[in-house]
């Protein structure tokens, strides 16, 4: 899953928006990003394919990958990929008007990481009526069934990952944890929270917890959110991060505070930053996703539904794994070798 920050170089293919599509994202406040791939002419129902792509945002890099690869391939299936995005992690109005905008250009199916799990249910729901596909990608909606099937990291147990590891680095050491969450309210937020705590052994409000802020998955406020807590409490030996990006934040507070090195620091994401940072050994660990693999599937999906009407339904887990140059026994883990070879970014 991915959040909102400054990123590395990305690809976009910029494309002439139709005036309307145009006054609804100005509408809409939203950072509409369309790509698309295939041919023909788009607005004729004999032409290729449409598939829709809503993204939380276009600048964060787990996303950009995800783009790429659902461009790639409705381009190898002949479809037409149609990629919008929220102008930040949270913009659930933008998602809404995007939903609707894919809806009047005649989409076959909407692909969409839901930026509120709830948000967006009334405008998922006009979409389904007028027998578009609807698949979430990286984050569940609530209910689950209010898309047709769900392609995505299983969230919870890639936060029991994260936990159990720093849980095994401290060993017989009483954990002084600070949480550096993400959005307040969302969906791959509370899911990664909650798992890192199971894994730990632990409770919110639990006295191990020395603090913990929201970050929205941004390295400079999960900077200075920890620069902050560290403040009121500097005893701190481990450290939960949401994704990368904040981990990089928390890393760089620490640093500055003459504590790197002495915190054990987790993360998630499995970006190709990421990897280098954990072998530098600037955090132990992360936990990588594949957007790459959510993206293929879900396109797919589509392009099989449009053939044969076959619909895709449940929650189909595309895997986590952690990533990290210190193996520790009872986990499963890939050194970061194998994490340049397999991330994205």
């Amino acid at each position: 899953m991915a959040f909102d920050f400054s990123s590395t170089a990305r690809t976009t293919v910029a494309r002439r928006l139709p005036v309307g599509v145009l006054a609804l994202c100005l509408a809409a406040t939203t950072a509409c990003t369309q790509t698309k791939s295939g041919g023909g002419d788009d607005a004729g129902s004999s032409g290729p394919v449409k598939i829709g792509l809503v993204t939380k945002t276009d600048t964060n890099p787990y996303f950009v990958k995800l783009r790429e690869s659902a461009k790639a391939a409705a381009g190898a299936n002949g479809a037409t990929l149609i990629a919008v995005a929220g102008k930040f992690d949270g913009d659930n109005e933008g998602q809404v008007s995007a939903i609707e905008n894919l809806v009047q250009q005649g989409v076959k199916g909407i692909l969409i990481t839901p930026s509120n799990s709830t948000g967006i249910l009334g405008a998922l729901k006009q979409a389904k009526d007028k027998g578009i596909l609807v698949i979430a990608l990286d984050t569940e909606t609530d209910p689950k069934d209010a898309v047709d099937a769900t392609y995505a990291t299983n969230n919870e147990q890639a936060g029991v990952l994260e936990g159990k590891y720093i849980k095994a680095t401290l060993g017989a050491t009483p954990p002084k944890l600070i949480l550096m969450d993400g959005s307040p309210g969302g969906t791959v937020d509370e899911q990664r929270h909650r798992g890192f705590l199971q894994g730990m052994g632990l409770k919110d409000g639990d006295p191990a917890i020395l603090g913990a802020a929201p970050t929205n998955g941004d390295q400079n406020k999960a900077q200075a959110a920890m620069e902050n807590l560290l403040q009121r409490d500097a005893s701190v030996n481990a450290v939960y991060t949401l994704n990368e990006p904040a981990a990089r934040g928390a890393v760089a507070a620490l640093t500055a505070k003459g504590l790197a090195g002495k915190v054990a620091v987790g993360s998630i994401d499995g970006g190709c930053q990421g990897v280098a940072d954990v072998k530098a050994g600037k955090y132990l660990v992360t936990v990588m996703q594949f957007p790459k693999k959510m993206a293929e599937q879900g396109v797919n999906a589509v392009v099989t539904f449009t053939k044969d009407g076959t619909k895709p339904s449940g929650f189909q887990d595309t895997g986590a794994q952690l990533i990290t140059d210190k193996p520790l026994p009872g986990l499963d883990s890939k050194d970061t070798t194998w994490g340049a070879e397999n991330c994205w970014g």
